[in-house]
């Protein structure tokens, strides 16, 4: 008798139910994207650290 590939650590599960739950496990790993995510973001961040801002800002401006 060879070993499951998926085991039920706490509970019970009846032989429908790990059947169930084996072919949702492989209908979502046969699953394919239809394409790539393309590349969405920015190069750089958003945001700036503060250690890396000059000492001097503008009284109009309105970054501090």
């Amino acid at each position: 008798m060879s070993t499951p590939d998926i085991r039920v650590e706490k509970g019970h599960a009846e032989p429908e139910e790990v059947a169930a739950l084996t072919a949702i496990l492989i209908a979502r790993a046969a699953a394919q994207p239809t394409a790539a995510p393309a590349h969405r973001g920015r190069d750089k961040a958003g945001w700036r650290r503060l250690e890396r801002t000059p000492g001097f800002r503008a009284p109009h401006s309105w970054q501090g």
